[in-house]
């Protein structure tokens, strides 16, 4: 018995010495050889390209990845700073009907310099910015193209969440266009919206508000075209009018740091563009197919009701073509617009008919662009169904973190006897186990939390935009002072 032992421990003894020297043998750095030809391995590197640059086949110069980008395929929410010197481009909404897959139309344009703007807020596009890890109060700058319920359905949403979540010291502001007599103005849908939001506002006034209520609507004449709407912090925003079958719509340009996005909303095809948008780095407008007998047995929309909206509203995939052949950017893109298989080589051809430069779909929702000076690239967003909401970005520039005392309590705005009907806590939570309940305000007045005092996770989560704005002005300054 002693023997078997003592052969049992040799052969283990054995086995893990042959584990060990084949580990050591698999991660053992190979033997230093003599260096291929030069040449050789410039044709191996570069896969035939030479002087190693990207331009393979139909590829356009500067459509390439940038260096930074964690995958040149897909973005991922929540992984990728903006740089100083770059514009980013998100698709959040790219359709007139409503699906999972198209949201309404918004576009949501991020700068390095920690500046952010919605075009357009169309119903269900809300979904997308909280799956791309954007907070709601982060959305404080909205430009309108013209109301037609799926260029503006979620901004009532925005408005009352993005209030709650975080959004008490700076309000909301919206632009958009007047319209041929006043009540078809901005500044009237907004006037509605705020009687539509009565009760909720009212009802919500328990919670934090601060400036959260007070909207500021930006409303210009929409017949001043080439007039400047926004010009802060560098950037400058411009508009003219579009022929939409009614007076009060309109395109929007973005001009900051050399770059330039367009986004030119609904309408029949415009000389104006091309006064206005003439060498944009991105130009979006929106198409139509002419499909509209097939469309009729896929979407059912019968086809005259199909063509007279066409011809009197949109813009067909033909002149989308010949427009971005007279603007010249240096990339065109298309939305609002239905993305399916069946259709999507025609929508191709016909923009082809015209435009030879770089053209990408600005769809479906989660479509994401990076514009830097000398590069462009476009990825599809990898969107989760059921993502958690990013914290509420706050400014703690002040050393601070301040959360208004709300205007009202239940008190004052829900009658005592319903309140009695509650049930006593006693009675649900489990014995040994009952939270300290918070029912009323906790401080006196406005709750003024030292950045010291707060957890490292809220610090960390909440004060994110705010440390990459501080950061990335730092690096535009100095770039600003060489020049």
């Amino acid at each position: 018995m002693k023997n078997r032992k003592i052969i049992q421990a040799g052969f283990i003894a054995c086995a893990i010495a042959m584990v060990s020297f084949s580990a050591s043998a698999q991660w053992a750095s190979p033997p230093v050889q003599k260096p291929s030809d030069p040449a050789a391995i410039q044709k191996a590197l570069s896969g035939g390209v030479p002087a190693g640059r990207w331009k393979e086949g139909l590829m356009f110069e500067g459509i390439e990845p940038m260096p930074w980008l964690k995958s040149a395929a897909n973005w991922f929410p929540n992984t990728e700073e903006v740089q100083p010197n770059e514009m980013r481009i998100h698709f959040m909404g790219t359709a007139p009907m409503i699906r999972p897959g198209q949201m309404n139309t918004s576009i949501w344009v991020m700068l390095g310099n920690g500046d952010n703007f919605a075009f357009d807020l169309g119903e269900g596009s809300v979904s997308n910015y909280v799956a791309s890890g954007i907070a709601l109060n982060e959305i404080k700058k909205v430009f309108i193209t013209h109301l037609h319920v799926d260029h503006y359905g979620a901004l009532p949403y925005v408005w009352m969440f993005g209030t709650w979540a975080g959004g008490w010291h700076e309000r909301l502001r919206v632009w958009g266009p007047s319209g041929a007599t006043e009540e078809y103005g901005l500044n009237t849908m907004i006037k509605g919206m705020k009687m539509m939001t009565g009760w909720h506002r009212d009802a919500f006034s328990v919670f934090p508000v601060g400036k959260g209520w007070d909207i500021e609507s930006n409303q210009f004449d929409f017949k001043d075209n080439g007039g400047v709407i926004y010009n802060e912090n560098g950037v400058k925003i411009t508009h003219w009018e579009r022929s939409h079958a009614k007076d009060g719509a309109s395109a929007y340009r973005l001009d900051w740091n050399d770059l330039c996005f367009v986004w030119t909303g609904d309408g029949r095809p415009s000389e104006l563009d091309e006064k206005y948008a003439k060498g944009c780095d991105v130009y979006v407008t929106e198409l139509q197919q002419e499909v509209v007998e097939i469309n009729s047995g896929i979407q059912g929309v019968p086809p005259f009701l199909a063509r007279y909206t066409i011809d009197t509203h949109h813009t067909p995939a033909y002149a989308s073509g010949y427009l971005a052949n007279k603007v010249q950017p240096r990339l065109f893109m298309t939305t609002h617009m239905s993305y399916d298989p069946y259709v999507a080589e025609e929508t191709v051809a016909e923009v082809r008919e015209f435009w030879k430069g770089p053209y990408h779909f600005g769809a479906p929702d989660g479509i994401v662009v990076n514009v830097t000076k000398d590069k462009i690239w476009v990825r599809e967003g990898v969107l989760p169904d059921f993502p958690n909401s990013k914290a509420p970005q706050q400014d703690f520039g002040n050393g601070q973190m301040i959360i208004p005392m709300p205007p009202t309590s239940r008190e004052k705005i829900q009658n005592q006897e319903i309140r009695d009907q509650q049930l006593d806590p006693d009675l649900y939570y489990p014995k040994g186990y009952k939270p300290e309940l918070l029912e009323d305000w906790p401080a006196g007045g406005d709750l003024v939390v030292p950045v010291e005092m707060l957890p490292e996770s809220l610090m960390k989560s909440m004060g994110e935009r705010w440390r990459l704005k501080v950061k990335n002005n730092k690096i535009l300054d100095e770039q600003a002072k060489k020049k």
